[in-house]
């Protein structure tokens, strides 16, 4: 008999990174963002999307006490599991995939550090996958002008924006092709999940991303953040 159980799909954070860039402190994911650790935004968003039933976070070896008690009043239906990341994202990724349970098949991904991630989007990327993509990547058109540089600080050439996209996340894979490519080598060089997917040969799709899904790296970043967070409370919507 063919197995007709229902398949679910699961959403990865990989948050054990320092962020350095936003200064000495916690690590990045537990920052403080209009009151609430930035992690504890992320994974709202992420829970909140209809398409997501399970929501795993790699957090710091040595902080995955303090995470679960961050995110323990977070309410949602959606299933939260805390798992120790790796050393590196990809390694974070990796022990998360290990952390499934067997009935999902369609796995996002996504950096803690793109908290305003709008829940469309999520839904987005895990229906094309579903629609028969085995990877899926949200973007937007990159605006300015675009120069490649050699080593000397000579501009090389001018590069066609029209053909540049900037990517954000989440992104979705089949489980299948995203358990194969953290399974095939070590490429620590890559900066994200699709890039490994790419070394693969297998085709990654592109849907539209949204602009509040920018990531937060540099203290500046906080403050779009918090200001974009006072006008969806203005609104009435969720912080």
């Amino acid at each position: 008999m063919p197995d007709t159980s229902p398949s679910r799909t699961a959403a990865i954070v990989p948050a054990a990174g320092r962020g350095e860039r936003l200064g000495p402190g916690a690590p990045k994911a537990l920052r403080t963002l209009a009151g609430l650790p930035i992690l504890v935004h992320a994974v709202r968003a992420l829970a909140s999307a209809r398409s997501i039933d399970l929501v795993v976070i790699a957090a710091p070896e040595d902080g995955v006490d303090e995470t679960r008690s961050v995110l323990a009043g977070i309410d949602t239906e959606a299933e939260i599991v805390i798992v120790a990341g790796g050393d590196t994202r990809q390694g974070s990724v990796a022990r998360a995939l290990l952390a499934l349970p067997s009935d999902v098949d369609v796995v996002l991904v996504h950096d803690a550090a793109r908290p305003l991630v709008p829940p469309d989007v999520i839904d987005r990327v895990a229906s094309a996958v579903r629609a028969g993509h085995e990877a899926v990547i949200p973007t937007l058109g990159v605006v300015d002008t675009i120069k490649e540089v050699d080593a000397d600080g000579i501009v090389e050439r001018t590069l066609d924006r029209s053909r540049l996209h900037a990517v954000q996340t989440p992104q979705g894979f089949t489980r299948a092709v995203l358990q194969s490519a953290h399974a095939l080598s070590d490429a620590s060089d890559a900066t994200d999940d699709a890039g490994l997917v790419e070394r693969m040969g297998v085709a990654v799709h592109v849907v539209p991303g949204d602009e509040e899904a920018f990531k937060i790296t540099r203290p500046l970043d906080l403050v779009l953040a918090e200001a974009i967070l006072v006008r969806r409370r203005a609104a009435g919507g969720v912080v």
